[in-house]
Formats: structure tokens, C-alpha cells, sequence
């Protein structure tokens, strides 16, 4: 398979950016040719490095105006189940496993800090197989610009 150039790079970074650009307009903005625009995001989709495209939600325009990470420590033997549970609890937008002080750390969005407090709680801390949480209340986000670079 050939090797992504700085120009399947720039192509990334900008449908990141905004994934319903059309391939006209992403041509004229990047400067390269129609063509060679869609044989590319063709090319990376075959590749897998483009998985789908989607739409990201304004979330605070439908009220979810509060957000917060969780950290959970859980029972190993009970790790597919408190997974699959976290998996159907509203307000949860995210669930990673990680190494360090948390077995889990989950993202959730809700309309107030007493809803999520209350899912954390009620929903989530109290389900068999987390043994701890710890809440993290979001203060303020910040979404940096991501531009894709060739490896050195």
C-alpha cells in the first residue's frame, strides 16, 4: 500500500475539522485536484484510516450544558458486566479503560451538576462491580485544532 503524504495529511485534517465539506470545496481549499481529492479519500477509507464520516452534536444547544469525567475503580472479575452497564446509562459519552490510579474513566454530559452527581451516584456507583468513583466536574473545555503530520 503506498505511504500517506503530506497531502493525504492535509485531507485528514481538514474533513477532522468538518467531516460535510464536499470534495469540490475541499479541493479548491487544499488546492489540489478534484481527482486526485476523491481518489484519496477513497484510498484512506479503503485503508481504515478513515472510519466513517459523522456529525458531531452541539450539545449545550440541547440543554447539556454540564459535563464530567469519572474515574472507577471496579472488580476485575466483574469487568464485562460493569462495562455493558456503563454502556446503557444516559449521559455517557465515553468509557476507557486505563492503567494508573482508575480502572475505568468514563465522560458524561447532563443538564446540571446535581443530574450528573445523581448518575454518578445512583447509576453508576452503585452498580455491582465498581468499588469506587471519584467525579470530576467539567469547569471549562477547550477543543484544539488538529492538524495531521507525517511521522519523522
Amino acid at each position: 500500500m503506498a505511504r500517506l503524504d503530506e497531502t493525504d495529511m492535509r485531507i485528514l485534517s481538514a474533513l477532522y475539522s468538518d467531516a460535510s465539506v464536499s470534495i469540490p470545496q475541499l479541493s479548491k481549499r487544499l488546492g489540489v485536484n478534484l481527482s486526485v481529492t476523491y481518489s484519496r479519500i477513497r484510498r484512506l477509507q479503503k485503508r481504515g484510516i478513515i472510519e466513517r464520516f459523522t456529525v458531531q452534536v452541539n450539545e449545550e444547544a440541547l440543554g447539556m450544558r454540564a459535563g464530567a469525567l469519572t474515574g472507577l475503580n471496579i472488580d476485575p472479575k466483574q469487568r464485562e458486566t460493569v462495562l455493558a452497564e456503563i454502556s446503557k446509562v444516559d449521559g455517557v459519552r465515553l468509557i476507557r479503560e486505563v492503567t494508573g490510579r482508575y480502572d475505568i474513566l468514563v465522560s458524561l454530559k447532563g443538564r446540571s451538576l446535581d443530574e450528573l452527581h445523581r448518575t454518578v451516584n445512583d447509576a453508576i456507583g452503585k452498580m455491582p462491580g465498581v468499588m469506587h468513583a471519584e467525579v470530576f466536574m467539567e469547569v471549562s473545555r477547550i477543543t484544539p485544532t488538529v492538524n495531521f503530520k507525517l511521522s519523522d
